[in-house]
């Protein structure tokens, strides 16, 4: 099998988990955090899990420019998730601090 031909296979495969699992999801959290919740170790556990995944298979989606509009809008959506939580839990921590 040539680079090209096991980019595809790697590519397929990573969509479909993606597809499938990761951005319903990340789609999940978002919406959790729009509400105002805050995300479980578990949920940080999956980002985690998410972004070391991204790390894993960028040279793939350098070497197919075709797929980088969709891997940049993936990370779009991971850093909304991981902004909105940041924010979340700078206001609990003000709260908790003045008992508010």
């Amino acid at each position: 099998m040539n680079q090209k031909e096991e980019d595809r296979a790697t590519l397929t495969t990573v969509l479909e988990r993606f597809t499938h699992w990761r951005l319903p999801r990340a789609l999940e959290l978002r919406e959790r955090l729009d509400q105002g919740g805050t995300l479980t170790d578990v949920d940080m556990e999956f980002l985690d899990r998410v972004f070391e995944a991204a790390e894993d298979i960028m040279p793939i989606v350098e070497r197919n420019p075709e797929f980088q509009p969709l891997a940049s809008k993936a990370v779009e959506i991971i850093h909304e998730i991981t902004s909105l939580a940041l924010e979340h839990e700078q206001v609990l921590s003000v709260k908790s601090r003045y008992g508010k």
